[in-house]
């Protein structure tokens, strides 16, 4: 399998690419990529800011030099402390997404264990996200539970 890595923002076109392929196949929604354009310099900047509490891991496609095969990406939000988590940093895991004809080669596990030590890192004892139907198992047996639906919650 090729190596995870984080994404820089020479990956950020490759990085929409990907988050297309995921909502075409998640969501009935507009086809249309014409948003790209403009969300790409956000993009670009958000990936090129090693320190920023937005990132996203990938795995460069072993066949097509220069795409890249899986991406994750997750982001930090603070919200006041409670009690078992006073800080408030919560985790949120969006935009897993691996190319059709790279899939079942464990990329998309491989970059959600990255983003999870990455949150670790970071002080974040809680990480979010929701689930296709078909990507659950995934996340369960990364020892994310079920919340009321569709949200699933690992305490870190």
């Amino acid at each position: 399998m090729s190596a995870v890595r984080r994404a820089v923002a020479e990956d950020a076109e490759e990085v929409l690419r990907l988050r297309q392929v995921m909502i075409d196949s998640v969501f009935a929604s507009d086809p249309s990529i014409a948003w790209h354009g403009e969300s790409l310099p956000t993009l670009r900047a958000e990936l090129g800011d090693p320190g920023g509490d937005f990132t996203a891991f990938v795995v460069d496609h072993p066949k097509r030099p220069g795409a890249l095969a899986c991406v994750v990406a997750g982001t930090i939000d603070y919200r006041i402390g409670r009690a078992g988590d006073p800080q408030g940093m919560v985790g949120f895991v969006f935009s897993v997404a691996t190319d059709p004809d790279a899939r079942r080669r464990g990329y998309a596990r491989a970059c959600t264990t990255a983003l999870l030590e990455w949150f670790r890192g970071r002080g974040v004892r809680r990480v979010q996200l929701t689930a296709s139907a078909e990507a659950e198992p995934l996340y369960i047996s990364l020892g994310f539970r079920p919340k009321p639906n569709p949200l699933l919650e690992l305490a870190l």
